[in-house]
């Protein structure tokens, strides 16, 4: 692959991640959230309660930015933390009900962004989008973790 070809891959991946983010933030601050709390809140109302590192893992996210996400969502109402039955020093976080209304509301606001996101799209490409982006994520993540 020559620079140019590699220099357009790589801007457009980094546009539109920085600029689906600020749209993501845009959409998500009127029901008081910021980026990243929406996929704990989704993943949670997805796969129910689950202790701090198994969400950590899913979100592909550090322990310390879970354990900030949950102490705010925690205050606000949205989802409780309790002691893990087998282990005191993890917590189990579980959505309360305010956060099972909230994880709707999210859901819509998804709807909307990957809508706006994928206008002008055909609905070939846009069935194809999340396996292709999937493929992108896993050459990346190899290489992180230095699997070449």
């Amino acid at each position: 692959m020559d620079f140019e070809q590699a220099d357009a891959i790589n801007q457009a991946i980094r546009l539109l991640t920085l600029r689906h983010r600020a749209r993501a933030a845009t959409l998500l601050a009127p029901l008081g959230l910021h980026t990243g709390q929406e996929a704990l809140l989704l993943e949670l109302a997805r796969s129910g309660p689950m202790i701090q590192a198994q969400l950590s893992g899913a979100l592909g996210c550090e322990p310390p930015s879970v354990t900030l996400m949950t102490k705010k969502l925690e205050a606000s109402g949205h989802i409780r933390r309790a002691p893990a039955p087998n282990d005191k020093r993890a917590s189990v976080v579980e959505l309360t009900e305010s956060g099972r209304q909230l994880a709707e509301e999210v859901k819509r606001v998804w709807r909307d962004l990957a809508e706006e996101t994928v206008a002008g799209l055909s609905e070939r490409t846009v069935a194809e989008l999340p396996g292709l982006l999937a493929t992108l994520t896993g050459n990346v993540d190899s290489r992180r973790r230095g699997t070449d």
